[in-house]
């Protein structure tokens, strides 16, 4: 199989547990889950150096999920990787279960920052990059943001603080899906013109189809320009995959999910289930 057919049905079968562990729960976030499988299955299936028998190693890249409220897709991502368990997905927003709604790192092998309140991963991902460099370690750090989050003014300052370090071993990545919790973004807090702001903080910034695999594997294998961190624009849908979830801000929570049980598994059901 082509690694391309090999990424492309990783990406399915993550659409399809996403709606099948919503509905089984009841309750997560499915807009930016959805929207974020593309960039999630080239992180964690081709780009970064990881083991799923080795959570801790030492040299292995870093990753923070400073959406947190994008734990829904980002679980079933480690489910397929082997981090986490079939049981462990199951019991997702669940009494007595181990994950919850947000991003936590001590119950979620596979992610360094618990994660949740918006607007800090960033932050934390140029203090580890930072670290890593007076270290001398060689690992990379990965940091997806969702859009709504970069409103936020400590983004910029660690936008502002990673150019001034150098820190070319940091990757920022911006599910740019125009849609957050309470509307378009554009209405809420326009961030355009949004890649000539990230380029203005001095960043290498690419910006591409955030549901296309081949263009995000592409855009996180290339080395950076010059010594400085590298910004991924990724342009996505939210909800990407159930036609009557996308680009609708209603589905950022998942809680009637029920009554839509039947339509959503129609639309991400797979051939060999």
């Amino acid at each position: 199989m082509r690694e391309f057919e090999r990424l492309e049905n990783i990406t399915k079968e993550a659409r399809y547990l996403i709606i099948k562990t919503l509905i089984d729960s009841g309750m997560g976030h499915p807009g930016g889950s959805l929207s974020s499988v593309e960039i999630l299955t080239a992180l964690f299936f081709k780009i970064m150096n990881i083991n799923p028998e080795d959570p801790g190693l030492n040299d292995r890249d870093r990753f923070i999920m400073s959406k947190g409220h994008g734990c829904l897709g980002l679980s079933t991502i480690l489910n397929l990787r082997g981090f986490l368990s079939d049981k462990e997905l199951a019991s997702f927003r669940k009494n007595g279960g181990s994950l919850s709604a947000h991003v936590d790192m001590k119950k979620m092998p596979g992610v360094d920052m618990s994660t949740g309140s918006l607007g800090h991963g960033l932050s934390v991902g140029v203090g580890r990059a930072l670290s890593a460099k007076i270290n001398k370690q060689n690992h990379k750090v990965y940091v997806l943001m969702g859009d709504g989050e970069t409103q936020e003014g400590s983004i910029w300052e660690a936008a502002m603080s990673a150019a001034h370090y150098n820190l070319d071993n940091l990757v920022g990545i911006v599910d740019r899906n125009k849609v957050q919790q309470c509307g378009n973004t554009e209405e809420i807090m326009s961030l355009e013109p949004y890649f000539d702001k990230w380029t203005a903080f001095n960043w290498d910034v690419k910006e591409i189809d955030g549901h296309d695999i081949n263009q995000v594997v592409s855009a996180l294998s290339q080395d950076n320009q010059e010594s400085k961190p590298k910004l991924i624009l990724c342009n996505t849908v939210k909800g990407k995959g159930v036609s009557f979830m996308e680009g609708d801000n209603k589905w950022h929570g998942g809680g009637a999910i029920k009554e839509f049980a039947k339509e959503a598994m129609q639309e991400v059901k797979l051939e060999s289930k």
